[in-house]
Formats: C-alpha cells, structure tokens, sequence
C-alpha cells in the first residue's frame, strides 16, 4: 500500500550573510524567496515539477497577489523551516500559504499567501 504524500513541505536553511541588512536582519525579499522554495519543494513531493509543466504542458504559474506578514526579524546565522501548503485550488487558479519560523525555538518570523493563475502560452 501506498502512502499518499503530505499536505504540506518544508525546507531548512540557514540565513546567509547575504541575505541579511547592515544590522544583520533578513532583508524582507528573501522570505518571499524561502517562500518561492517551500512552494517548489511541495509541487515536487505532490508529483510535479513546475519544469515539467512549462515543458510538457505549455502552461506557467503567474504569480498574480503576495501577502506577506512579518512577525519577527530572522537574524544572520538563524536556521529556519519554511513550510508550504495549498490553501485554495480552482482549475485555473491556485493559493499557496506559507509560515517561515526558527527551526530550534518555532518562533514564527513570517506568514503569507501567494496566489498564482494557470497561463497559457
């Protein structure tokens, strides 16, 4: 018997330097980022690849809203979980929610949503 894959992903990293402002806080784009790479890390443990879909489907995932909250300021060096999630599926439109937290304490540094229609091209 098959197990079905979870509802959700994560990925972990570790902040870079280059990621981080003068004071040593995460510059605020990178989460959508880390966002970016829960969400492809979830297509792919659900059984797509966006790759195959452009390629073999002729169809892109435009990303048309972001909505993200910050809690709290991730620093240098922290290690984070990014975790990914469908939140809302239409045929032609998808919502992906996300919650960026400090792997060791679960302190929560960002929630947000992305919201993405299926184009032809």
């Amino acid at each position: 018997m098959t197990s079905a894959p979870p509802p959700f992903a994560e990925i972990r990293t570790r902040v870079r330097y280059a990621e981080t402002d003068q004071m040593g806080v995460v510059y605020h784009a990178n989460y959508l980022v880390w966002m970016e790479m829960a969400r492809t890390e979830l297509c792919r443990v659900r059984g797509f690849r966006y790759r195959d879909i452009e390629r073999d489907d002729q169809l892109r995932l435009a990303v048309a809203e972001v909505n993200c909250r910050y809690r709290a300021p991730a620093r240098y060096d922290d290690e984070i979980i990014a975790k990914a999630w469908v939140a809302h599926a239409h045929p032609r439109m998808v919502t992906f929610a996300y919650e960026i937290r400090h792997e060791l304490s679960g302190d929560i540094f960002a929630t947000g949503e992305t919201r993405h229609v299926m184009i032809d091209f």
